[in-house]
């Protein structure tokens, strides 16, 4: 059977990070990896940051959102089915920060895939400068990712102070209890992705998953929204600032996330920021979007930063 992982985490939290680092260290370790990138949205970014990663023995699909539960529950099914048959020795998936991780595990109880699949891990990606006043539904989505984590990964905590680091363990601990009565303890490791080593890599990689109930307490409406800009011109110098206005404008809603590519001086650039840090690094490739990701967006709002 294919050996399938889930790396889950809230929006920003450095799930694609780890998984350049994860699925490249698999590769060097013999196995054919396939990732499969199962988005919120209808642009999937991510998608372009794992370009350099694809070689004989790894490649990267996508499943888009924009449509409803049920037909992104399909084309899930429909790519795994699909990979299932393409001889991967493992299999990554990558879902959006607003994932609820209940829609894994269903998916992969359906005939052919529960003959074909194993589940190898799941590991949950924390930002050690997680917003803690977090909405009762993105609470949800969080517990829903905590409660069937293998392991809880704290990322950036080598830029955050140890009082962050604390406060977001606590957090964290405080949403399990509240939501599915997991006790969070040993399964929480601090780490910077640049220094993590094979040993760590390898243990990772075996961590396996739990399978905790927890009470639905959504309907399949939500607040949370995307809004794309492509081929707004925008410089990079402006797009930062703009970035930086629009988290500190609550007109705006509740922004979690700014990611995308913009094309400046004919050089491509990375953007991401969320509402703790803002980069822009050039890039070899890119795609001419920005899509700003939340929770009750006011689309007005946040089209006067992009729209000419």
């Amino acid at each position: 059977m294919i050996k399938i992982d889930l790396i889950t985490g809230f929006l920003g939290s450095g799930k694609t990070t780890f998984i350049k680092k994860y699925a490249d260290w698999l590769v060097q370790h013999g196995y054919r990896v396939g990732i499969l990138e199962n988005d919120y949205g209808a642009v999937n970014v991510d998608m372009m940051l794992l370009q350099e990663l694809l070689s004989d023995r790894c490649s990267v699909e996508t499943v888009a959102g924009a449509c409803d539960a049920d037909c992104h529950k399909r084309r899930f099914k429909t790519k795994l089915i699909a990979m299932g048959m393409s001889g991967y020795d493992r299999v990554i998936v990558e879902p959006s920060g607003l994932f609820d991780t209940d829609e894994f595990f269903d998916t992969l109880r359906e005939e052919p895939l529960d003959r074909w699949y194993e589940i190898g891990c799941v590991i949950t990606v924390a930002d050690a400068r997680l917003d803690t006043e977090l909405s009762e539904q993105s609470e949800y989505i969080l517990a829903s990712q905590l409660a069937n984590a293998g392991k809880v990964l704290i990322s950036k905590s080598d830029i955050a102070t140890e009082e962050q680091v604390e406060k977001t363990v606590a957090y964290l601990r405080s949403v399990c209890e509240r939501y599915c009565g997991r006790i969070l303890g040993d399964d929480v490791m601090r780490t910077s992705f640049d220094d993590m080593t094979d040993e760590q890599i390898e243990y990772l990689s075996g961590c396996g998953y739990k399978r905790l109930d927890f009470t639905k307490r959504l309907s399949g409406d939500n607040d949370y929204m995307s809004l794309y800009y492509m081929h707004n011109g925008i410089s990079k110098e402006a797009l930062w600032q703009n970035a930086k206005e629009i988290f500190a404008n609550a007109d705006c809603g509740r922004v979690y996330r700014i990611k995308g590519f913009i094309r400046d001086d004919d050089t491509w650039y990375e953007f991401n920021a969320d509402p703790n840090s803002i980069s822009l690094s050039p890039a070899e490739n890119g795609q001419d979007v920005i899509i700003v990701i939340g929770e009750q967006l006011n689309k007005s709002c946040v089209d006067r930063y992009f729209r000419k």
